[in-house]
């Protein structure tokens, strides 16, 4: 039974294995991912990790399904609105590939009771909607040396880097100081847009996993999905970083 289990399992990623090989597939097999935020970009991210078949997700997002989620969250529907989005996530989840562990917090992501989820994840998503929250995640994959990959999108527009502890700059070596304009459930979303965000970002953490390919590590990518206008710049850390650098606080 166990050998019909393994051949069944390698038929559902046989058209991927021609370009991750069987050491890659093992490599997602063995691997644990945090995606913090499963909106219209993190619930994309979730959906091709698990269809990848990445050994464990371990997700975060809090609240219920409402009305104008719906032009997004594929991993959300009509008939579970005002129920709890992470249990409806993990049923569509599950549905799709049941090979893949599934972690669910029905929470927001605050240090320290998030660092548990961090500190088991080899590459960590930061799909949340607001800074204070991004800020917190950015500080637990520095302290836990936890790479991330670091997704968001506004309007149209779609930017992604991979953050590594020590190497790369972190997410307040970027922006150092909170966004008081920024509305965290007001800014315009096209669910399309952010499912090319949430994309990208699954591609990076398979790419980071298995070593297939270029990640974006100290490179910011930028693509416009109204004209497919790009550009990539190299960013470097900030020594006096409060997080990273050595202006940081224990």
């Amino acid at each position: 039974m166990e050998q019909l289990a393994a051949d069944l399992e390698s038929m559902r990623y046989a058209r991927q294995l021609k370009l991750l090989g069987e050491q890659g597939q093992r490599a997602l097999k063995d691997a644990a991912v945090m995606v913090a935020g499963i909106g219209g970009l993190g619930g994309t991210a979730a959906l091709y990790l698990a269809a990848a078949g990445v050994g464990k997700l371990i997700l975060a997002h809090e609240g219920v399904i409402a009305e104008p989620d719906l032009n997004r969250q594929i991993l959300m529907d009509s008939g579970h609105l005002g129920m709890e989005r992470m249990s409806t996530a993990i049923a569509h989840l599950q549905r799709l590939n049941p090979h893949v562990e599934i972690e669910g917090y029905n929470a927001r992501v605050e240090y320290p009771a998030a660092k548990p989820w961090v500190e088991e994840a080899d590459i960590v998503i930061d799909a949340r909607y607001d800074f204070p929250e991004r800020y917190a995640l950015n500080r637990l994959c520095v302290d836990t040396g936890t790479p991330m990959v670091e997704a968001a999108m506004y309007g149209f527009e779609v930017s992604l880097t991979t953050m590594i502890p020590g190497v790369t700059p972190c997410l307040e070596c970027l922006y150092p100081d909170l966004q008081p304009q920024w509305e965290p459930l007001g800014f315009p979303v096209l669910g399309a847009t952010s499912g090319i965000a949430g994309c990208l970002a699954a591609l990076e953490a398979v790419k980071w996993i298995t070593g297939v390919g270029t990640t974006y590590a100290g490179v910011m990518h930028r693509f416009s999905s109204l004209d497919f206008a790009c550009y990539s710049v190299t960013i470097t850390r900030n020594p006096g970083c409060a997080c990273c650098g050595e202006g940081g606080t224990p």
